[in-house]
């Protein structure tokens, strides 16, 4: 297989106003083609497909797209940015204005929770968040 694997999102009737939006939220991205049916997209170097495929399908949480964050002010950036008209929920999860379901969190979680005398307190920490507080976790 010499192309990569890409996503193909579900809309109905919404691809190229949610792919505007998904746009104009991450940096290096840009709408690649369109016609009515079809819209493909690239967020930060990653090609996506936005089909307008009708109601019969909708996103669940059983799939979700995890940004991984080096600072506070990238998940403030992402939470603020693709939560607004959406859901937010617990530990870093969101649902966006077309019900994409996304995970904000802090690039350093793993190695916190991977330590052995601190991965409990900062999962005891985590589990009573809904947006990643990094100096929460830091002294945790």
């Amino acid at each position: 297989m010499s192309k990569p694997i890409y996503t193909c999102l579900w809309f109905d009737g919404e691809a190229k106003a949610a792919s505007e939006f998904y746009c104009s939220i991450f940096k290096d991205s840009k709408i690649l083609s369109e016609n009515p049916q079809v819209v493909m997209f690239e967020l930060n170097g990653t090609k996506f497909m936005g089909l307008n495929g009708g109601p019969k399908f909708k996103f669940t949480p059983a799939t979700s797209f995890v940004i991984d964050c080096d600072s506070q002010a990238e998940i403030d950036h992402y939470w603020e940015k693709l939560g607004d008209g959406g859901s937010y929920s617990q530990c870093g999860w969101l649902d966006d204005k077309y019900g994409v379901s996304w995970q904000i969190v802090p690039s350093i979680l793993g190695s916190l929770m991977a330590d052995p005398n601190k991965g409990p307190r900062v999962t005891e920490a985590f589990l009573k968040m809904s947006k990643f507080d990094i100096e929460t976790l830091l002294n945790a």
